[in-house]
């Protein structure tokens, strides 16, 4: 049985915990997926389950899904097709599905895959626990209403002991003619400046030195907020949050993403350039170099707003990193279009940019225009830019060399277990050796001074330097 579940007042709680058997969750897409993730292994964690040493061994499978684009999503049916085969060998085999694609297909997903036992949208990962006892119950669940956020402080069950992902605001207003993202994550819903605080207080008492505030829209932090200065300004903005969570005595960085152009203000700027402890990193998406294509997307800005807003950036903080996203490929795009997007990179000189072909999404304006640009044409296009931003980043990676940068460690580099890898405070990964000259090693959460010894396009490696070591644990 098909059970949709109207909004309920709180998250359910259980007595005595039990041993519920593992549990093993993938995640696709965003940082703000993976913070979702993070939220709903903790929830599973608290009520009995413990994670799995692999995802073919699990008695919970939970999908993250992300529908930004069509690779992602079929990579979701390639997975829920294993386990649909599992569950029929291990019928007491949970199998959930959550995230973008969950809220766009809805009941179409059970259809296709009827072995899932819960789907649910963004709007409902805090409310797991409750949807799992329905299941419990034997139900079938379709959770993709549209849902008011409770704000709770579920302990999420963090990646990093480092750097802790904090949510600010949920879903999207914008609407972005290719852009799937208000349908799947709703409405705008900000959360209070007291919730946000508090919520970072408690990681730095557990020893995170560093934290990201998200949001899809992290511009629009506020505005759906009451509240009005005696001057008429809005009292709640990102800008303002940055000011209130300042002061968390044991955080030693504070970043933001994702940044909207129509959005971003001067005195947010003045604001990241007077905090110490905001990283002097910005993410700002342009998605096309050309104006007319900006005006089909629906973006609000032009090329000229968006290079002042980097130009005041880099005014105030010169050695500051920037980073966007763009897409070729839109309907319609032409040859001398795609070419101004290539433009804006060389005169920028981005420190990285997010790249993708553009990919036709269900329920989006342009999706259903006539003029779509040949994949071949933009494979092609793709492949050039991903050139010329590796080639640009390298450049850009040169003002590193020999220069001694604050690295805060956040583990062991995968690849060569005496190095230990951390950022800069421009976001620029780095590795350097795992021990200072003494024999002490390296800890995650030590601030550590580098002198830079190797550029790479979107990495450095590095030496401690004598005055090597800033224990702040």
């Amino acid at each position: 049985m098909i059970t949709t579940h109207p909004p309920q007042l709180g998250i359910a709680t259980v007595g005595a915990k039990k041993n519920r058997g593992t549990y093993w969750i993938t995640t696709f897409g965003c940082q703000m997926n993976k913070a979702d993730s993070e939220r709903m292994a903790g929830i599973l964690e608290n009520i009995g389950y413990s994670k799995a040493i692999d995802e073919l061994s699990a008695d919970l499978v939970l999908y993250n899904t992300c529908t930004i684009r069509d690779s992602a999503e079929q990579k979701v049916y390639s997975y829920l097709g294993r386990q649909a085969i599992r569950k029929h060998k291990s019928p007491h085999l949970k199998l959930i599905v959550s995230g973008c694609v969950a809220q766009q297909e809805g009941e179409a997903l059970l259809r296709r895959v009827p072995e899932i036992d819960l789907v649910m949208g963004p709007q409902h990962v805090n409310r797991l626990e409750t949807l799992l006892e329905q299941v419990d119950n034997g139900q079938q669940i379709l959770a993709t209403h549209e849902n008011h956020i409770l704000e709770d402080l579920t302990k999420a069950r963090r990646d990093s002991k480092v750097s802790g992902w904090v949510n600010i605001i949920y879903g999207c207003n914008e609407r972005c003619t290719y852009c799937v993202v208000p349908s799947v994550r709703g409405k705008e819903q900000s959360r209070a400046p007291e919730a946000i605080k508090q919520e970072i207080s408690i990681l730095a008492l557990n020893g995170y030195k560093e934290v990201t505030l998200l949001g899809q829209n992290i511009d629009a932090y506020g505005r759906d907020l009451p509240g009005f200065t005696k001057e008429g300004r809005r009292e709640h903005t990102l800008t303002d949050l940055l000011y209130y969570i300042h002061d968390v005595k044991g955080i030693e960085r504070i970043r933001f993403a994702t940044s909207h152009p129509r959005y971003f203000t001067k005195r947010l700027i003045d604001a990241c350039h007077h905090l110490p402890k905001v990283c002097e990193h910005f993410h700002i998406p342009f998605q096309s170099g050309d104006n007319q294509v900006l005006r089909e997307m629906s973006r609000g800005y032009t090329i000229e707003k968006y290079k002042k807003i980097i130009g005041e950036i880099k005014d105030k903080m010169p050695y500051a990193s920037i980073s966007a996203d763009a897409i070729v490929g839109f309907p319609g795009e032409t040859d001398q279009q795609y070419e101004k997007t290539l433009d804006l990179i060389r005169e920028i000189e981005f420190d990285l940019v997010n790249t993708a072909a553009y990919s036709a999404r269900p329920n989006t304006p342009a999706a259903n225009w006539p003029n779509q640009v040949d994949e071949f044409v933009k494979i092609s296009r793709l492949n050039e830019l991903n050139n010329l931003v590796g080639i640009v980043a390298k450049k850009r990676n040169m003002r590193y060399l020999n220069q001694t940068e604050e690295i805060l460690v956040e583990g062991i580099n995968t690849k060569d277990s005496n190095q230990v890898m951390g950022r800069t405070r421009t976001n620029r990964l780095t590795f350097f050796q795992s021990c200072d000259s003494q024999g002490n090693e390296f800890k995650p959460g030590d601030l550590v001074s580098v002198k830079i010894k190797k550029i790479r396009s979107f990495s450095l490696t590095g030496s401690p330097s004598k005055t090597n070591q800033i224990n702040i644990n």
